[in-house]
């Protein structure tokens, strides 16, 4: 592992052909491109709800945690947001009623397993969805307001509007200043940048699923 340069950009060069691999995925790309009905963004979303809720049950444990702690801020959570946009796709009452794919199952227990017993590895989870969904996120909200007329940065795409973070680009440098500095050795460095290919693999795997389930009812 080079040490030479900061841990942020080595975990984004080390995973930059997995995180290509799920931003190319023929399921993003139908559904951006207006290929699919809103159903497959319903869809995608449910399937959200249970990683970011892997994510989020623990996180208050995990407040007061030297290597996980400094990154979990209230201003991230998105589970209340994902409800918020579920129960105007699905209806009031709705938002839990999705089944997860198995391929999300693993996800989400992935992350919960992290999020237990390995503070370091949760962060690699946290790292490849909350900035992602700072940056990438963005794309997906835009395609989603225009495709299906939502109201902007309304219900529907709330999961994508942090409103709490006025300047998003300052918090993702803040945020990767956090990542040059976490308290751990090389050795688990290396690890840590293995859990982010495994998170991107985990995503990609869930938009694979998808991309199977939309070909098979079209």
């Amino acid at each position: 592992m080079d040490t030479a340069q900061p841990f942020s950009q080595l975990i984004r060069t080390a995973s930059r052909a997995q995180h290509e691999e799920a931003e190319n995925s023929g399921f993003l790309g139908a559904m951006l491109g207006g290929g699919h009905g809103v159903e497959a963004y319903a869809r995608y979303t449910e399937q959200l709800r249970f990683v970011y809720r892997a994510l989020e049950e623990r996180a208050g444990l995990l407040r007061e945690d030297p290597v996980a702690g400094p990154f979990v801020r209230p201003e991230l959570l998105r589970l209340s947001a994902l409800d918020r946009d579920l129960a105007h796709l699905r209806g009031p009452g709705r938002q839990a009623e999705g089944a997860p794919l198995p391929a999300t199952e693993e996800y989400a227990a992935r992350i919960a397993e992290c999020a237990r017993d390995w503070p370091a590895g949760y962060v690699a989870h946290h790292y490849t969805r909350y900035l992602g969904d700072l940056s990438g996120g963005q794309i997906i909200r835009d395609a989603a307001e225009r495709i299906w007329g939502f109201d902007r940065k309304g219900d529907g795409v709330r999961f994508y509007v942090f409103d709490a973070i006025p300047n998003p680009a300052a918090f993702k440098r803040e945020y990767r200043a956090r990542l040059d500095a976490l308290p751990v050795d090389d050795l688990e460095k290396r690890r840590v940048v293995d859990e982010c290919r495994r998170a991107f693999a985990y995503n990609t795997a869930l938009l694979h699923a998808l991309e199977r389930e939309f070909a098979a009812s079209a």
